[in-house]
């Protein structure tokens, strides 16, 4: 037995320390740190084998690597290849977060079930009873994924060894234990070596590996921060559970964009793919309600069309409000001041309240103009035309500015019935054969002009 070695990690952030302490001084929480016990043992790799033990990797010349990549794994869900740049990279490791309920399993295992490759569900949070009642009510006749429940990564390569899957999803990270660490599963230390243990799987015999990992109550992903650095693509499940909807986001991809979104409507035989998102985004209403403008944006690639909704009342209180769900509430703050400056609305005496609808976070600066049209809109109890969209941003001295790839933003609209879109006067329109009435707008107060009059 070799010699047992104790150590303290911070729960937190994974920092080391020779001894307990009170406070990580790397990360300034307290009362985080907690004693590990590790054994200093010869480890042996994930697979026996005498290629694997005498196989030294030796270098190369830049111009004589070749560059010849493998073709990705379809994984038979647009959202999902979307999000990862086109499917599955062979040899790849993906992390998965998200909330507790959030529907992490469910999407995996909808995957898995639907692959047309070999694909091994290993389980360390259900039985095999429990996924096959979910199995039935996703995909009841798939025949190429196998289920394993383990949390000893021993056991788990030794099935690997077996059936030679041709991808591996692991739910969940944080259930792993391996013999070569005396800590208890989800330890910082378990997490590290489980983790290191799949990577060195994953590139040695190109098996893609989905791991599947909590999140802690800030919202980060459980474990050291160092997890999120050794895999190759994080991903995080976003949604409310008391909604159907879900957006799937890519946080880090070293073989696609980051910009990338994916949406889900949850139902009873699992999750569907919203390859419309305006659809959920554009509410159903027919009234003619103020307060309410339609702004095109994009996400990634996507073009969206999305609603925003705006309540401006007088404040009660002395102190007005402004609050924004979905929205930069310092960027509103600065729109309010400019329709005050800039185009003579008296709005500091009144609470301004904003939402995207949809539940969804938006940055884009193009949603500007649909901004101030909808607060415009509710402050003087106007509705605004619903075959009108905006897309254009407002700088501070009232000027409506340009936006990029405006004539995705057109198409789109287009696309979807709007009769007309309002834009920047300053824009590059590539070519002036749209169906749709394009409006081109230098100031604030030729905004205000052409929707109130």
């Amino acid at each position: 037995m070799a010699k047992v070695k104790t150590t303290f990690f911070c729960q937190n952030c994974g920092t080391s320390f020779a001894k307990w302490q009170g406070q990580c001084t790397a990360c300034k929480e307290w009362n985080t740190i907690a004693e590990e016990v590790i054994q200093k043992a010869e480890k042996v790799s994930w697979k026996v084998s005498e290629t694997n033990s005498k196989r030294v990797s030796k270098s190369q010349k830049v111009k004589d690597i070749s560059t010849t990549s493998e073709a990705r794994l379809n994984t038979k869900n647009n959202e999902l290849n979307r999000v990862l740049g086109g499917g599955i990279v062979p040899g790849s490791l993906t992390l998965l977060g998200g909330e507790p309920g959030i529907g992490k399993s469910t999407l995996m295992l909808q995957i898995a079930l639907q692959l047309p490759y070999k694909t091994l569900y290993v389980s360390g949070e259900e039985s095999a009873q429990q996924i096959k009642m979910r199995a039935e009510r996703i995909h009841p006749d798939s025949e190429n994924c196998y289920i394993l429940t383990e949390t000893k990564t021993q056991n788990i390569f030794s099935q690997i060894a077996e059936l030679n899957p041709d991808i591996l999803v692991i739910d969940s990270i944080q259930t792993l234990h391996t013999d070569y660490i005396e800590s208890s599963p989800g330890s910082i230390s378990q997490i590290r070596e489980t983790t290191t243990e799949l990577i060195k799987f994953a590139k040695e015999t190109h098996t893609p590996v989905i791991l599947i990992g909590h999140i802690t109550k800030d919202g980060n992903i459980a474990g050291p921060k160092i997890l999120e650095h050794m895999v190759d693509t994080v991903l995080q499940f976003e949604g409310d559970r008391n909604h159907v909807y879900r957006i799937l986001r890519s946080q880090k991809n070293r073989f696609g964009s980051t910009n990338e979104l994916g949406i889900y409507e949850m139902q009873g035989n699992g999750l569907r793919e919203v390859s419309n998102p305006s659809e959920i985004l554009i509410s159903k209403n027919e009234e003619d309600l103020s307060g309410t403008a339609i702004s095109a944006t994009l996400e990634g690639m996507r073009p969206l069309m999305i609603e925003i909704q705006a309540l401006v009342s007088t404040a009660v209180y002395g102190t007005p409000q402004r609050s924004a769900t979905g929205y930069n509430a310092k960027r509103l703050n600065m729109l309010l001041a400019v329709l005050e400056k800039r185009a003579g609305f008296k709005l500091g005496a009144k609470d301004v309240f904003l939402n995207v609808t949809g539940g969804i976070t938006v940055d884009d600066p193009a949603i500007d103009l649909a901004v101030i049209a909808a607060v415009l809109s509710s402050n003087i109890d106007i509705s605004i035309d619903k075959s009108m969209c905006f897309a254009a941003e407002i700088g501070l001295a009232g000027e409506v500015r340009p936006v990029t790839r405006v004539d995705q933003r057109i198409t789109e609209a287009e696309k979807l019935g709007f009769k007309s879109i309002v834009i920047s006067k300053y824009c590059k329109i590539p070519k002036n054969n749209y169906q749709i009435n394009i409006i081109k707008v230098a100031k604030v107060h030729d905004v205000v002009k052409h929707l109130f009059g």
